[in-house]
């Protein structure tokens, strides 16, 4: 089991953002994506506390099978906070290393940045988009993100591309399988 660093924590404006890596990737420090989320957070226009989890395939199988009642591996999952807390928690995001660095090495770019380009579809979860129910505004809404933040072609705009839509992305592009609150779609 790799040793679990102490969680980054990054403080804009008096707001906490907490990054706990489980599952190292390569590239990728806890201050780095941090400072990823605050600048993803400002683009979307949110403001409150994120946390957002790197951990394993089996975790997020767990995560998903508990909180969405789906038994399979996905690569990203969140979890808006509730509406009553009205404490600055916007929620969490849970995030596959694992699936991360794969889908990476598939499709040529560093795993680091993939984990950016799952921390931005959660966080865009999280402000209340939802890609199975929206009719496009948030694939929308995320490519016009990406281009700004530097990061290449995200989950839908991939998921469209490949002819698998939506229904099919929750599954990571794998060979093998390796929230109170409820957890929006991943």
């Amino acid at each position: 089991m790799p040793e679990l660093a102490p969680p980054a924590l990054l403080f804009a404006s008096k707001i906490l953002n907490l990054v706990t890596i489980k599952n190292r990737v390569p590239g990728l420090s806890e201050a780095a994506l941090a400072r990823f989320v605050s600048r993803a957070k400002r683009a979307v226009k949110l403001r409150g506390e994120v946390s957002l989890l790197i951990t394993s395939d089996n975790e997020l199988r767990r995560l998903n099978q508990r909180f969405r009642r789906n038994n399979k591996p996905t690569d990203v999952l969140s979890f808006p906070a509730d509406d009553l807390c009205g404490n600055g928690l916007l929620g969490d995001v849970a995030i596959s290393a694992q699936t991360a660095i794969y889908n990476a090495q598939r499709l040529g770019h560093p795993a680091a940045q993939e984990v950016e380009i799952l921390a931005l579809h959660g966080i865009l979860h999280l402000a209340g988009y939802d890609h199975e129910r929206d009719q496009g505004q948030m694939a929308a809404r995320e490519a016009q993100l990406r281009s700004a933040l530097g990061l290449p072609m995200g989950l839908i705009e991939r998921n469209i591309r490949s002819g698998r839509g939506s229904r099919q992305s929750r599954q990571p592009v794998r060979p093998r399988e390796k929230r109170g609150t409820t957890p929006v779609s991943r």
